[in-house]
């Protein structure tokens, strides 16, 4: 009696327990388990579910895994609305479990560390449709110490190669309580809201704060031939995100969708350390002589004449820039298919003597091309570029999210580096860790930078949210008096946010500038890293990171809307060894508009310093060794 009352019993709740799968992958360390099962409803029917747990904690629920196609299905089935298909996942057979294991260590082209270790345990489930079994697929599963990603990967079809992926209903049950940093588009501002009642999907990747203090990152990799997905709330699920894709994809098999990634960490900070986990989920670089691509500093020129391009160049030179950009319209309106950006469109602009005259200065130039001009020319505009001795080419205003433009976008950066041009990919796309196959791709925009000043709170939010994508363009600027910041929390930004190709001074011009001392910290930073450390914070409230490039340490701090002293242990630095720390602060009494006080001190690893931050300050240290 008592076996047929909980039979009941679950069977009210709407699944048994029987199972025809049930498959548990754990990380390297142990400490995360992953587990890949099926449950029966009470129809009788099989579904495909997951669940996360961390320590011994639950991260996910048992949480649905399934695809929507609108082929491959019966006339009745096809008649009913997309929302309505039969699950595509429902009564697959498992024909096998394959398990595998990795540990490898690579070096990036440009990176926030030297060397990058790529240690995983896999699973791959194999499966066929009971009810037609020329249709398979297989669950790819990987666990790392930083999270577990899966995907689906559909084998050649030669039966019914073409499939159309209407939907992707892959859940993730939340406990109770969670908070995720909710922002509607990539260039949006964050709010930390509860999972219920958002006004919108939100993008990816989406940080969240469980009740438990675990922190989490749902992220997308390898979105290269797929539509990009976000996440949305569940409409009948407490606390329960959905996927959503934006539009259909149209695949050939053999395929596999992207990555659904799940970073895990006690910190806030160790969730931006780990940051390395979407470039893991890519393949490795396929640019096999990388030595053009070069790393550096890059300003916009603001007027486009010969004149005040060579005053930005003299600028760059003095401040050891090594870029400078024309944005757009320097070939035409931007908006226009008739515009050739093979042609200089504007008057006293003479950009073979900009160039050589960059040449010359040891400062290269990049090029601003809209979308409509790359769509129509791009098969021929690289190699042109490349004649004329232009580095790099800006993306402007690109479309993104449907399956069409994000293989359109990826095309476009693989013409680039055929070309041995780098990008830069500007306004609402986001990288999903394609620049470790391309490293040709600098960095992306997908952020809300100085283009639209905001405030100090929401530049705390960015190194735990948007970077755990990879590298951003902030366009950070000093001059222009709307930024919302102090000026050594500017400073600062130059350390807190990776790019290999860091704009600064976005809006200002040279002369705006009366070299102040503090430029002397933009002037020595480098923009790759040999080991990167959080040494506080969480988004929202403040951050502390440093970062190695050589034997030298550099440190960049800040605080939110509101003043704060923080200690900074300088523990990292190697024992035994003395430095000499130069620290640039905000200083009311400080001689200069810019109200920057520089001060120097011998510090080792012992030393513990206060960092005294006024409401929307900062501070950036750099730490070169004594001889």
């Amino acid at each position: 009696m008592r076996h047929l009352i909980a039979l009941l019993c679950l069977l009210a709740c709407g699944l048994t327990s029987a199972a025809a799968l049930q498959e548990r992958l754990t990380s390297p360390d142990g400490k995360i388990v992953l587990t890949v099962m099926q449950k029966t409803d009470s129809a009788g029917k099989r579904a495909l579910y997951y669940n996360v747990s961390y320590s011994g904690e639950t991260v996910i629920r048992d949480s649905l895994l399934e695809l929507r196609l609108d082929n491959h299905l019966s006339e009745s089935a096809m008649a009913l609305p997309v929302d309505r298909h039969p699950r595509w996942f429902e009564n697959l057979a498992v024909t096998g479990v394959r398990r595998d294991s990795h540990d490898s260590s690579w070096k990036p082209v440009t990176g926030e560390s030297a060397s990058i270790r790529d240690h995983y345990q896999a699973m791959t489930v194999d499966l066929v449709k009971d009810d037609n079994p020329v249709y398979k697929l297989s669950v790819e599963a990987r666990a790392y110490n930083e999270g577990v990603a899966l995907r689906f990967a559909f084998p050649e079809n030669e039966k019914g190669s073409y499939y159309r992926i209407t939907g992707e209903d892959t859940e993730f049950a939340l406990p109770a309580g969670t908070r995720a940093w909710y922002h509607g588009w990539a260039q949006a501002p964050y709010k930390l809201l509860p999972l219920r009642d958002w006004p919108d999907q939100s993008e990816r990747p989406l940080t969240l704060e469980l009740p438990s203090g675990l922190q989490v990152a749902l992220l997308e990799a390898q979105m290269v031939d797929y539509a990009r997905t976000k996440f949305k709330l569940s409409a009948d699920k407490p606390d329960t995100l959905v996927t959503a894709m934006h539009d259909a994809a149209d695949l050939i098999s053999p395929f596999a969708t992207p990555w659904r990634g799940i970073m895990i960490a006690r910190t806030p900070g160790q969730l931006v350390e780990n940051n390395h986990f979407i470039l893991n989920l890519n393949p490795p670089a396929r640019i096999a002589d990388s030595a053009w691509i070069k790393p550096g500093k890059i300003m916009r020129v603001m007027t486009q004449t010969t004149a005040a391009a060579k005053a930005n160049i003299d600028f760059a030179a003095r401040h050891k820039l090594e870029y400078i950009l024309f944005d757009w319209k320097w070939y035409g309106p931007a908006f226009s298919f008739d515009s050739d950006a093979t042609k200089v469109a504007i008057p006293d602009f003479d950009l073979p003597a900009i160039i050589a005259y960059g040449k010359q200065h040891g400062v290269g130039v990049w090029l601003y091309v809209n979308q409509q001009a790359l769509l129509t020319q791009s098969d021929t505009l690289f190699q042109t570029y490349r004649d004329w001795g232009v580095k790099g080419v800006k993306f402007g205003f690109v479309q993104v999210g449907s399956h069409r433009w994000t293989t359109w976008i990826e095309k476009a950066i693989q013409q680039a580096a055929a070309a041995g041009i780098m990008v830069n990919i500007h306004d609402d796309w986001r990288p999903t860790g394609e620049q470790r196959t391309w490293p040709n791709l600098m960095t992306s925009e997908g952020i809300r930078g100085n283009e639209e000043m905001p405030d100090a709170t929401h530049n705390t939010v960015l190194p735990f949210t948007r970077y755990l994508a990879g590298a951003a363009d902030y366009t950070i600027c000093y001059y222009d008096p709307r930024i919302k910041t102090t000026h050594a929390h500017q400073l600062a930004l130059a350390v807190i946010y990776y790019s290999p190709l860091q704009t600064l001074y976005w809006y200002d011009k040279p002369e705006l500038s009366r070299d102040e001392p503090e430029l002397a910290f933009w002037d020595r930073i480098p923009t790759v890293w040999d080991e990167t450390r959080v040494l506080d914070g969480a988004p929202g409230r403040n951050v502390t990171i440093a970062r190695r490039s050589g034997q030298d340490w550099y440190v960049g701090a800040i605080t939110n809307n509101e003043a704060r002293s923080v200690r900074l242990k300088l523990d990292f630095l190697p024992a035994g060894r003395r430095y000499q720390a130069t620290i640039y602060a905000d200083d009311a009494s400080a001689a200069t508009r810019t109200k920057v006080g520089i001060r120097t001190q011998s510090v080792d690893a012992a030393s513990v310093l206060t960092l005294a931050m006024p409401a929307s300050g900062g501070q950036a240290l750099w730490l070169q060794p004594v001889p």
